[in-house]
Parts: structure tokens; C-alpha cells; sequence
């Protein structure tokens, strides 16, 4: 039975007029890799990749010829990105490697669309589709094993690794996203013993498929085999042994919040400081503070107190995180009450002002910032108990003393 893709994407006019416009400049355009492999499993397609068996000076020109915007974003690798309307298109020339270092490769351009799907790196990326949608898988592998939700190298995983070493990532990552069941044990003897190649990646590499990964909404096997084979500590040295990430899913579906990679990397990471995990897998400012956020309190959130107190030091988010890896790490269900409390804390807000201050006759300047410091010390000591009133009458109490 023919396999077909629909979406409103495949018929936009965005997408024929690219179509059209590549069929006219003497190639035959068809969909390729991730937006086929979406379609076919109902998710929706954000980026949509087009293989030609033209070389990317022709696919420039029949874009320019059809007044299409074309980019040439990786001619060395055949890729050029069309713009059509507010969509744009990834299309690349068949090509098969001729040289790999394990980051890069040197490629030659062809016709040959076994070729071209062989030098992919899984059977359910390998996957095309016409312009009408029709299926073709080339390799005749790549929709048993996505129907199967089977992530399995393209021949000998050793050397799909080899060629490029990301690939290790790529494999814990996809079976994080479209696995079921183990993985593949070849799969994971090859990446076990070519874990090493991972340290010549580069940091950006590791860092986004890292958050790729930890995003998904459940990593926990991809995690749990990558600690296991020793690629985890190779990808994150800071990572402490293996992690308990089954139960901090579990926590987070026990309390209704969905995935959030940087709520996973802070119980991969435990103690370390954010700036070091930052810099090692070159996380943006927001990313990084969102991290530090998170990094363990000086106490423990365990009753109602210490969770209103997490909740206005932290914010509602990253005191709730805190408290779903604590019981992660301890084994312990969720207290549902404890998150109520932290969102109470988070809503507190300091009822003193500088201007206050000011109004008691205190001048400008440091001392009032380190009395601030001093009345909101003790008024999260009250339990948020204290009024605007009763402390600025302790000040004026001190001020007469």
C-alpha cells in the first residue's frame, strides 16, 4: 500500500510556486527528511526540506528565473534556501560524502537518489515524497522502522557515527522524540565505545542537542542509556552519576506542567554552577539565568514557610522546579500543598520602599539600601507577617534607641 502526506503546507501556494519553479529549471523536486517523516506520524511540520538531483548553481537560477528569493546558505554542501511568500525552504542537491573527519565532510554532487539517502543518518530520515505527497522510501527501511518508532542507523552505526560524531546525540535525541521501547543495541555499542569523538564536537553543537533533547517530553530511556554507556558524562562532565529523570517526569505529570529542557539540565547537573554549565554548552544570558535560578537553596523546601519563602526568593517557576527535584532525588511524591504555598510566596511583594525610608528622614545612599535588606530579612522571617506599618515603626524604634 502507497503511503501518502497531506498538510496544508504540501498544497500552500508558497510551496507549489517553489515546485513549479524548480521543475521549470530541469529538476525534479521531493520532500525530504523531517517534514515527511512529521507528516506521516501527525506532527506538525515546521521546516520543510526539498532534495533536487540539480547542482545548487542550477537551483539558484531556477528560483532567480521565477522570481523566488534564493540564499545561498551552504553551496559547499549543495543547500539553498528559497524564499517564497513568508515560508522559506531548505532544498539541497543529491550528494553522497566523500571525505569525513567526524565534523565535516567533504561531499560530491549526484543524480543518484539511493546515493543520496544512504548518507543520511536513520532509516526514518531517509524518507521522500512527491509533490502529491506519495512516499518513497528508498531504502525500503525507513516507514517500517517509524511505524515501528524504531530509531536504527543507516547501515553500521560505527560508521554513520564515524562520519559525524554528533550523530552519537542525534540518536539519544531522536529516540527522546519518536522512540518506543529500547534502543537499539547496536546502536548503543558503537556509541559506547565512540564516546570520545564527542569531545572534539563543538560546544554549541552539544549544548542544542542537548536542550533539544532534555525538551522532549519524555527523555527518560534516551537519559537513562546515555549515563549507562558513558556518553552523558562525556557530553555534560558535571553531570552527577544517573540522574533520576523518570521521576522528575513523573513529578511534572503529577502536577500538570509540561516539558522544560532547562528544569531537566539543572537535575543533570546538580551543584554545578551555572556559568560553568553555560559556558561549556554555550547557553544564551536567559537560559543561564534561568539556570541559576534553580540552583540549589540554602535550605530545604519542606513546610509551608520555607515554600513561600522559595517561591519569593525564586519565583513561582523555579521554586516549583526546585521542589519537583528535591522529590525526584528523594524518591518522595510531590507535596501538591507545598506548590500552593510557593505560589503564595510568589506573589508577596515587599511593602517598604527607598521612598519610605526617605520619608523617616534617612538621606540617600547605601545605608538605605542595607536597611532594605535588613527589614525584608525580617519580615520573610515573620512568614510575610509583618505590615508596612509595624516595620517602619521598628525603624523609627531604632533611630530613638
Amino acid at each position: 500500500m502507497t503511503e501518502t502526506i497531506t498538510g496544508e503546507w504540501l498544497i500552500a501556494h508558497e510551496t507549489r510556486s517553489v515546485l513549479d519553479a524548480l521543475r521549470s529549471g530541469g529538476a525534479l523536486p521531493r520532500f525530504v527528511g523531517g517534514c515527511v517523516r512529521d507528516a506521516l506520524i501527525g506532527r506538525t511540520v515546521r521546516d520543510i526540506d526539498i532534495a533536487v538531483d540539480i547542482r545548487p548553481e542550477g537551483t539558484i537560477v531556477a528560483l532567480e528565473a521565477a522570481d523566488l528569493r534564493a540564499i545561498p546558505t551552504g553551496l559547499d554542501h549543495g543547500t539553498v534556501t528559497a524564499v517564497s511568500g513568508k515560508r522559506t525552504f531548505e532544498i539541497t542537491s543529491l550528494r553522497q560524502d566523500r571525505e569525513t573527519d567526524g565534523r565535516h565532510a567533504k561531499v560530491e554532487f549526484t543524480k543518484d537518489w539511493q546515493l543520496d539517502a544512504s548518507r543520511r543518518d536513520f532509516t526514518m530520515n531517509a524518507l521522500y515524497a512527491e509533490g502529491d505527497g506519495t512516499v518513497i522510501d528508498v531504502l525500503g527501511t525507513g516507514l517500517g522502522d517509524l511505524n515501528a518508532r524504531r530509531v536504527r542507523f543507516i547501515g553500521s552505526a560505527s560508521a554513520r557515527i564515524q562520519e559525524d560524531y554528533l550523530r552519537i546525540l542525534r540518536l539519544f535525541r531522536f529516540h527522546a522524540w519518536y522512540g518506543k521501547g529500547d534502543m537499539e543495541p547496536d546502536a548503543l555499542v558503537a556509541c559506547a565505545g565512540l564516546a570520545g569523538g564527542i569531545s572534539g564536537l563543538s560546544h554549541e553543537r552539544i549544548g542544542a542537542e542537548m536542550l533539544k533533547l532534555l525538551d522532549a517530553p519524555h527523555p527518560e530511556v534516551a537519559i537513562d542509556m546515555m549515563a549507562q554507556t558513558g556518553v552523558l558524562s562525556k557530553a555534560l562532565p558535571f553531570a552527577e552519576g544517573i540522574p533520576p529523570i523518570a521521576a522528575l517526569v513523573a513529578a511534572e505529570g503529577r502536577i500538570g506542567i509540561s516539558a522544560e529542557a532547562i528544569r531537566r539540565l539543572s537535575l543533570l547537573v546538580g551543584n554545578t554552577d551555572a556559568i560553568t554549565v553555560g559556558r561549556a554548552l554555550r547557553l544564551s544570558n536567559d537560559q543561564m539565568k534561568a539556570l541559576r535560578q534553580r540552583a540549589p537553596l540554602a535550605y530545604e523546601i519542606n513546610d509551608a514557610a520555607s515554600a513561600r519563602r522559595a517561591g519569593y526568593e525564586r519565583g513561582e517557576a523555579a521554586a516549583r522546579d526546585l521542589l519537583l527535584m528535591r522529590a525526584a532525588r528523594l524518591g518522595e511524591q510531590i507535596n501538591t500543598r507545598l506548590v500552593s504555598m510557593i505560589m503564595d510566596g510568589a506573589a508577596c511583594e515587599f511593602p517598604v520602599t527607598a521612598r519610605d525610608l526617605m520619608a523617616l528622614g534617612m538621606e540617600p545612599g547605601p545605608q538605605i539600601g542595607e536597611t532594605l535588606s535588613r527589614i525584608e530579612s525580617d519580615w520573610i522571617e515573620s512568614d510575610f507577617t509583618l505590615d508596612r506599618s509595624t516595620l517602619l515603626s521598628g525603624i523609627q524604634q531604632r533611630k530613638s534607641a
